[in-house]
C-alpha cells in the first residue's frame, strides 16, 4: 500500500499570487453588495402594483433572425450573456490557482478540493432525499449544489473582516473548484439538444484562440472577434454558452513576460472583471431574483417538496459536504488544517457555501421551464441563501469576539 502523503495548509503564496487574490476579494465583496442591492431591487419591484411591469421585462424578446439562435428574451440573454463573461473570469481564476496558487501543488490543494467535491455531492443527495417521488425532482438535483462567491465573500467582509487570510483563500478556492463542477454539471445534464456541427466550429475557435495564447499573442483585436464567435456557436449547438466562457478563461495565458508587463490573463481580469462583478452579476439577479413574496407564494414554497429540497440541500447539504468533506481529508490524513485555520472558522464558511444564488438561479432556469416552478425554486435559493448568511454570521461574530478576548488578555488566539 503506498504511503499517504498529508498535505499542509495554508501553502506558501507567491507575491504576485497574493497581489491578485486580494483585489480580487475586494472587487468581487463590493460586487456582492451590487448584486445584494440589485436583487432588492427587483424584489420591491415584483412586489408593487407595477409588477407586470417588470415581468415584461424580463420577457421582452431580443432575437434578430439574422443571428439563428431562436427565440431570446432579456432573461435568456442574461444568463447565457452576461453569465458566459461571470464564468470567463470564474476560469481565469481557475488558472491563476492552477498556475501561481493553491492548484498548482495537488497536496497543498487537497483540503479545498476534497471540500468542494464534497459539498456539492451531499447537497444534491439531501435533495433528491426530500424531493423524492415529487414530480421533476430528477431535473433540479444540482440546484443546491453551487456557491455563490460574491455573496460569499461580501457575507465573510461584513461579518469578519478581520479573518485571516488563510480563511479568504481557502473560501476563493472552494468557490473556484465549485464553480468548474457547476460549468461541467451543466454540460453534461443540461444539454437538451446537440448541433455537432455549430459544437465544431465552437471547439476549433477556442483551440485557436489557445494557440495564439500560447504563442504570446497579446492582441484583445484578436481575442474579443474570437470570444465572441466562439460563445455564438456554442450558444447555436445547444450547450450553455458558459461553457465557452469558462474555457476561454482557462486558456488565457498567465505566463510571465520578460519586460514584467502583466500577462494577458491579468489584463483580462483587470479589464472584464468590474464589468462582471459591477454589472453583468448584478443585471443577472436583477432579471432572475424578482419573485412574489407574499403569503400564498411562501406557502407554495414550503408546500413543494421539490422547493424545500433546494433550501436542506443549500442550509444543510452544503454544511455537512464542505466541513465534512474537510473533516475527512484531515481525518484521513490527506491533508492537515494548519496553524492559521480552525476548525469554527471552516464551520462558518461551510455555511457560507450555502449561498448559491447566481448559479443555483442558473440552474433552476435551465432545470424548470414551467414559470410557476421556477418562481418557487427561486424563492426557496433566496430563503437558502438569507439563512445560510444568517447562520454563518452567527458563526462569524463568535469567532471575532473570542478572538477579541483572546487578545485582551494577551493569550494566543484560541484555536477554537
Amino acid at each position: 500500500m503506498p504511503r499517504r502523503v498529508a498535505a499542509t495548509w495554508p501553502f506558501r503564496p507567491t507575491i504576485r499570487y497574493s497581489r491578485n487574490v486580494a483585489a480580487a476579494l475586494r472587487l468581487e465583496t463590493v460586487g456582492g453588495v451590487i448584486m445584494l442591492a440589485a436583487t432588492v431591487v427587483a424584489l420591491v419591484w415584483a412586489n408593487t402594483p407595477w409588477s407586470d411591469a417588470y415581468g415584461s421585462l424580463q420577457k421582452f424578446e431580443i432575437s434578430p433572425s439574422w443571428l439563428g439562435l431562436g427565440h431570446m428574451d432579456v432573461q435568456h440573454w442574461a444568463s447565457g450573456g452576461l453569465l458566459a463573461l461571470f464564468f470567463f473570469i470564474a476560469g481565469l481564476e481557475l488558472r491563476e490557482e492552477i498556475t501561481h496558487g493553491e492548484l498548482r501543488n495537488p497536496r497543498d490543494a487537497a483540503l479545498p478540493v476534497i471540500a468542494a467535491a464534497a459539498g456539492v455531492a451531499v447537497p444534491a443527495l439531501v435533495f433528491l432525499a426530500v424531493s423524492a417521488g415529487e414530480p421533476g425532482s430528477l431535473k433540479g438535483w444540482a440546484v443546491p449544489t453551487a456557491t455563490d462567491i460574491a455573496f460569499a465573500l461580501a457575507v465573510l467582509a461584513v461579518t469578519f473582516s478581520s479573518c485571516p487570510a488563510p480563511l479568504r483563500a481557502f473560501l476563493l478556492t472552494l468557490a473556484v473548484v465549485d464553480d468548474l463542477i457547476a460549468i461541467t454539471i451543466i454540460a453534461l445534464f443540461y444539454t437538451d439538444s446537440l448541433k455537432l456541427g455549430p459544437l465544431v466550429i465552437g471547439v476549433v475557435l477556442i483551440a485557436a484562440y489557445g494557440v495564439l495564447q500560447s504563442k504570446g499573442m497579446r492582441s484583445p483585436w484578436v481575442y474579443v472577434p474570437l470570444a465572441v464567435l466562439a460563445w455564438y456557436f456554442f450558444q447555436k449547438s445547444g450547450i450553455h454558452a458558459t461553457v465557452a466562457g469558462v474555457a476561454l478563461g482557462m486558456l488565457t495565458s498567465s505566463k510571465e513576460t520578460p519586460d514584467e508587463r502583466p500577462t494577458n490573463a491579468e489584463q483580462a481580469d483587470r479589464a472584464l472583471r468590474p464589468l462582471s462583478a459591477g454589472v453583468c452579476v448584478p443585471l443577472f439577479a436583477f432579471l432572475s431574483a424578482g419573485v412574489a413574496l407574499n403569503a400564498s407564494s411562501i406557502s407554495a414554497v414550503f408546500s413543494d417538496r421539490v422547493a424545500l429540497g433546494v433550501i436542506a440541500g443549500l442550509v444543510v447539504g452544503k454544511f455537512l459536504g464542505v466541513f465534512g468533506g474537510a473533516w475527512a481529508a484531515v481525518k484521513l490524513g490527506l491533508a492537515t488544517l494548519g496553524d492559521d485555520l480552525h476548525w469554527r472558522e471552516i464551520a462558518g464558511v461551510a455555511m457560507l457555501a450555502g449561498v448559491g444564488f447566481t448559479v443555483s438561479l442558473l440552474i433552476g432556469g435551465l432545470a424548470y421551464t414551467d414559470p410557476a416552478q421556477f418562481e418557487r425554486v427561486t424563492t426557496a435559493v433566496l430563503i437558502a441563501s438569507v439563512l445560510a448568511s444568517a447562520a454563518a454570521t452567527v458563526v462569524f461574530r463568535r469567532r471575532v469576539r473570542q478572538r477579541e478576548r483572546d487578545r485582551d488578555i494577551g493569550q494566543p488566539v484560541s484555536p477554537g
